[in-house]
């Protein structure tokens, strides 16, 4: 059995459920610090899942299990960590925080049905978050708020909360209010706004319930109403907000039956306050989780066609219907091998059945299209890196498979006798090159085959072997994202360097110019013997290379001419004043001399390569830059300090407007040198404050400076 011994402190076996009903997947997201790995550890160990939780900067979490997680203390992953409250099993995905991750976190994104934006009360919100947020509204995914951290001493809930309201937007109201102990600083209870009860952790975990003190209802009274008028407001019974303003009692049932139905709907977003070291309001969280979030029953199944691209009747979460499951996230278990977490959407997945799977439409990200069958001897339950076996997995459910031979991330699982393909989710463009080195012709091997590992788990790493410079570039999401596969390359006993990334330059003509080639060589036996001159004028840009003869009199013989252009485009491709090839440009081949024995194909190819060179020499060359044009998105506090740096790096802003899908955002278009994008990634972020990103593609190529120009000519001088 392909199965790892199981680790210390899981206890019990893994959660099953047999009806989609009975599932919850929610992806836990927020700012990188916020506690989101802390809170997740504390509901495990509510649940009993865990016999007590783990320590973030001890290494010890069950969700960061990941050697760079532990090194970095932070999650640099994706992590399923399933847990059972009230008979429902509830699939928690533990996402990274840091935007470098953001691939992690479109996983997590596509396997849930509810998101809990966790918001640190001492560190306040990212714009990050926010942009997160207004994604998340977009697909009408439903969401809730955990304010974690109460029990620090620079904690602020109404401050936090408050934010989370200017930030999030309408119907963002907390269901409980954070209880001060006698010290007047640290969190002991809860006050329930709906209930009108007091929830007292002072003697542990669960809390006492009772009533509230005197001094407790004037802040109840308050925010008690604005909670209640907001869920009314929600409320599909159109006659609950007069009967509340007229002054009749709603029933508290009636009330939390509306709350659950708009928060499943994604109208309504209740906030938890938690302390996640004392379990305070660990039950109140899990409550909503269990009652409020939707069950894969209400989430919408995403379309799917058959392998051919042809469309297939849409589907339900329904466990008797087609089998459809999408690969998320595939990992390397150094024990295990790959183990791939698949999300099912639609019928049962079992051991030993027959399955297919498709992989298509990410071949620009280095995966290109397969198709194969197989068949999984175990499906698992996984909870961090442990895995535990489990006997199926219905419609709605996330589970765990292993050693497969093909299984990619965003793959589809589909039956064999009826394959379907489901649409790859939308994953943002790597845009920070590294190039890499192996040291050793050994390790270049070893080089190869991890990085066939991790392109096949990670769709947001793209691997470039660029014909033009001569480099392997991984491109990454940003620098924590390259030290994360850098380490685990090295880790897989791969001994490598990395080096400055090169942008392929062009080579072209400034103004006309002749050049004069002479091939001759007589060193007994059969010489060689060829001459020829030729004219080379500059191109309009795009224009390619053209070739004319003007030979007259047979000066040069019919049937070495096109051996003269051989030569000519040999030399082109190698570059003429800095290794880069010749664009844009008319040679014509005017005059000549040939030899009735001496003369070869060879020697014409060497004399028009050598004519090319002294035209290069005496007349003028220039260096052609790519230029992209980019597309930036920014909070609007930003767009000034992101065109001046525009201003900087040689960019010419085309414009800016609003950005339709984002509230006070801009977008900023630009084009700007290709070699002054080599970290924009890292250099927007920091000037951004991780809220800024963009995109970017090649439109043509421009001269580049001269003092520029001249300094890389040196430097391929210096390097011959």
């Amino acid at each position: 059995m392909a199965q790892k011994v199981q680790e210390k402190g899981v206890t019990g076996t893994a959660p099953v459920v047999d009806e989609p009903g009975r599932v919850r997947n929610v992806v836990v997201v927020g700012h990188s610090g916020s506690g989101k790995t802390t809170l997740v550890e504390a509901l495990l160990a509510a649940t009993g899942t865990i016999s007590r939780a783990g320590s973030v900067t001890e290494g010890t979490t069950v969700t960061d299990h990941d050697p760079a997680a532990v090194k970095q203390q932070r999650s640099v992953t994706l992590s399923c960590a399933p847990l059972l409250h009230e008979g429902v099993k509830v699939n928690l995905l533990d996402t990274p925080g840091y935007a470098d991750f953001v691939g992690e976190l479109r996983a997590g994104l596509r396997a849930a049905d509810a998101a809990l934006f966790v918001v640190s009360a001492v560190d306040g919100m990212d714009a990050a978050t926010g942009a997160l947020w207004e994604e998340c509204a977009h697909v009408g995914m439903p969401r809730a708020v955990a304010i974690t951290r109460l029990d620090h001493q620079r904690a602020d809930f109404d401050e936090t909360l408050q934010t989370c309201q200017e930030v999030f937007g309408d119907n963002v109201l907390p269901l409980y209010l954070p209880m001060l102990g006698d010290d007047g600083a640290s969190v002991e209870g809860l006050i329930g706004l709906i209930t009108q009860r007091v929830f007292d952790y002072s003697a542990g975990y669960p809390p006492a319930v009772r009533d509230p003190d005197a001094e407790h209802l004037p802040a109840i009274e308050e925010s008690r109403n604005t909670l209640l008028e907001g869920i009314i407001a929600e409320s599909e019974d159109e006659t609950l907000m007069e009967r509340y303003l007229g002054g009749e009692a709603i029933e508290t049932q009636v009330i939390i039956d509306d709350l659950e139905k708009a928060v499943a709907r994604g109208t309504f977003y209740p906030v938890v306050p938690v302390c996640s070291e004392t379990r305070v309001g660990l039950d109140a969280l899990l409550e909503v989780l269990v009652s409020g979030f939707p069950s894969p029953l209400e989430h919408e199944v995403p379309p799917v066609t058959d392998v051919e691209g042809e469309p297939h009747a849409p589907l339900s979460c329904d466990p008797q219907g087609p089998l459809v499951a999408e690969v998320v996230k595939t990992t390397i278990d150094p024990y295990v091998g790959r183990v791939s977490l698949v999300r099912v959407f639609s019928g049962t997945l079992r051991p030993e059945t027959p399955v297919h799977i498709s992989g298509h439409g990410m071949a620009e990200r280095g995966h290109p299209d397969h198709d194969a069958d197989e068949r999984f001897a175990h499906l698992f339950s996984p909870l961090g890196n442990n895995l535990r076996e489990v006997p199926q997995a219905v419609a709605g459910d996330l589970v765990a498979i292993t050693k497969s031979g093909t299984a990619e991330t965003g793959d589809t699982i589909s039956g064999k006798e009826a394959p379907l393909l489901m649409a790859p989710w939308e994953m943002p463009e790597p845009l920070l090159p590294i190039a890499i080195v192996a040291r050793t012709r050994s390790d270049e091997d070893a080089l190869a085959k991890n990085l066939g590992r991790l392109v096949a788990g990670d769709p947001t790493l793209r691997l470039e072997r660029n014909a033009e410079t001569h480099q392997l570039v991984l491109w990454c999401m940003g620098e924590a994202h390259a030290d994360v596969v850098l380490d685990r390359l090295r880790a897989g006993g791969v001994e490598l360097d990395t080096e400055p990334v090169k942008v392929a330059l062009r080579e072209t003509f400034a103004a006309p110019s002749q050049g004069h080639g002479r091939h001759v060589k007589q060193s007994g036996g059969h010489g060689q013997y060829a001459v020829c001159d030729i004219k080379v004028e500059p191109l309009p840009r795009g224009s390619g290379f053209e070739f004319v003869d003007k030979i007259v009199g047979g000066v040069v013989p019919h049937n070495y001419i096109p051996s003269v252009e051989k030569g000519v485009r040999s030399q082109m491709e190698r570059g003429m004043v800095a290794g880069y090839p010749v664009v844009d440009v008319r040679v014509t081949l005017f005059d000549g001399k040939a030899h009735s024995v001496d003369s070869s194909d060879a020697a014409f190819q060497t004399a028009g390569a050598l004519a090319l060179r002294e035209a290069a020499e005496q007349g003028q060359t220039t260096l052609l830059e790519p230029i992209d044009e980019v597309t930036i998105r920014v909070p609007d506090d930003f767009v000034g300090a992101v065109m001046s740096d525009l201003s900087g790096r040689r960019g010419r802003v085309l414009g800016n407007e609003p950005d339709p899908n984002g509230h006070e955002r801009t977008l900023v278009r630009a084009e700007v040198p290709a070699t002054e994008l080599v970290r924009y990634a890292v250099e927007l972020r920091a000037m951004t404050s991780g809220a800024g990103t963009f995109t970017r593609v090649f439109v043509r190529h421009d001269p580049m400076p001269s003092h520029l120009a001249d300094a890389v000519k040196k430097e391929h001088a210096a390097a011959r």
